[in-house]
């Protein structure tokens, strides 16, 4: 998935049905998202992993890569938006979201429920087609939500 040489800058965190974190020396969380089935538990110990993630290192952002992800289901959507944004931002100091996007559009619509419903939130995502693009934006936000 990485070039041999970015091995040694990433240390993968937490792995499940639904996907990987990756910790990048860089200063932000990599969420790699499965295109496996997974149940509503999977999807929580991904996003609950990313929090502890977040408060262990200090950190502030989290690059999101969607691109072989299933649809978020009505009850992920929903426990997302509603309980763990709000904690991550309150517990976390999660602060920059860039999400690679789906080019499935059932994904791109499942996510844009989640990001519309934390308008109210210290909390910017941005969508970007390419990792790159998005890991580029990423180290322009700050690294810490502490500063």
């Amino acid at each position: 998935m990485y070039p041999q040489e970015d091995m040694e800058l990433l240390t993968r965190y937490f792995q499940n049905a639904a996907g990987e974190l990756v910790q990048d020396s860089a200063g932000f969380l990599r969420a790699n998202w499965y295109s496996k089935s997974r149940t509503l538990a999977d999807t929580q110990a991904l996003f609950n992993h990313m929090l502890l993630a977040l408060q262990r290192n200090g950190w502030s952002r989290i690059l999101i890569n969607q691109v072989g992800m299933q649809p978020f289901s009505p009850k992920e959507q929903a426990w997302v938006a509603h309980e763990w944004v709000p904690r991550a931002v309150r517990e976390g100091g999660y602060r920059y979201g860039a999400v690679v996007v789906s080019p499935n559009v059932i994904v791109r619509l499942a996510t844009a429920y989640i990001t519309t419903h934390v308008q109210n939130l210290p909390l910017t995502y941005r969508s970007f087609d390419a990792e790159a693009d998005a890991v580029a934006w990423l180290l322009q936000q700050p690294a810490s939500a502490r500063l």
